[in-house]
């Protein structure tokens, strides 16, 4: 069984087929699930409303000084037990981990608990599987420090891969955020200016947003139910600033927060800011398309030129070959 696999492993006609394979079914996937993508406009919204009611149910026990209660959601009964008994909050945890899920959008004890889980089982998984490539599949005439190797690299690249995944989470969403935040700086100074308090003004542009960016919508919904119920309405904008991790939310925090303890007015800053950063926003795509020949020249040079040297010099070269 192992030489038929390695013989079609090493079998270039199979692999080039088994190839086009997984090239035309993700392009099908690419193409189909679109269209079967459902709107998690409602789900996203009742977990803000979730945190919402978890929010109000702490203060309310702190203010009555009761035992304190959470409704977040637990996690899966075997990766707690996997996670309490071998000990993996003191092995692996990392202090910012947990400020990258919530980043992330991932909130609860439950994502901690499932990225602590992927950390320790992600090295092994890989490891077993570069272990069996190496020494039963295709590895049979490599060097044993060649396969040790591979085999550290596979679970080195394990015990990243959570990280890795995460980072690109917490990019997608501050890229979401970002993109859509000028345009909320309008309608948030629209509805100060028309004479809302900062509570309702949050609340509606959340409603607002929510079409444009769920991952705004929902921070600026939490931040909503912080406002309400946290003592220190300075807290709310602080955590709003360290949720996002955007320079540009931070100076808006820090301008809500000046007017919260100064009394300035707050339309003027949120004009200035909406029109910094939607030119900070502008700059970006301006760099991107700057940026663009560059990375085309080498694609150019590899794919491009080859063919249309084909295509002059051919001719010439059939008729130079047909005279002799």
């Amino acid at each position: 069984m192992i030489d038929f696999l390695a013989s079609k492993l090493h079998d270039a006609r199979f692999m080039t087929m088994l190839l086009a394979f997984f090239a035309a079914s993700a392009t099908v996937y690419t193409l189909v699930m679109p269209l079967f993508a459902g709107n998690d406009l409602n789900k996203r919204m009742k977990a803000v409303a979730s945190e919402r009611e978890r929010i109000r149910q702490r203060e309310r026990d702190r203010l009555a000084k009761a035992e304190k209660v959470t409704l977040r959601q637990t996690p899966k009964q075997v990766v707690s037990k996997v996670v309490d008994d071998l000990n993996l909050t003191k092995w692996l945890a990392q202090e910012s981990a947990l400020e990258k899920l919530v980043m992330a959008g991932y909130r609860g004890h439950a994502p901690y608990v499932t990225f602590l889980f992927a950390r320790a089982i992600a090295p092994i998984v890989m490891l077993l599987l570069a272990a069996v490539y190496t020494f039963l599949i295709a590895g049979t005439h490599w060097s044993l420090t060649l396969k040790i190797g591979i085999c550290i690299a596979a679970a080195y690249a394990g015990l990243q891969a959570p990280m890795l995944f995460l980072k690109n989470a917490i990019a997608k969403r501050q890229l979401s955020i970002k993109r859509a935040f000028p345009d909320s700086l309008d309608l948030l100074l629209i509805c100060i200016e028309s004479g809302m308090s900062v509570e309702v003004a949050f609340r509606k542009v959340a409603n607002e947003i929510a079409g444009q960016s769920l991952a705004l919508s929902e921070e600026f919904a939490l931040t909503t139910a912080e406002l309400s119920y946290l003592q220190d309405r300075k807290a709310a904008y602080e955590n709003l600033a360290r949720r996002t991790g955007l320079d540009g939310v931070k100076s808006v925090c820090m301008a809500l927060q000046q007017s919260e303890r100064y009394g300035t007015p707050l339309g003027q800053s949120l004009r200035v800011m909406a029109q910094e950063n939607r030119d900070m926003r502008m700059n970006e795509a301006e760099k991107k398309a700057a940026s663009l020949p560059p990375k085309l020249t080498v694609p150019m040079i590899l794919f491009f030129l080859p063919c249309l040297f084909i295509v002059i010099l051919g001719p010439s070269y059939i008729k130079i070959a047909n005279m002799h």
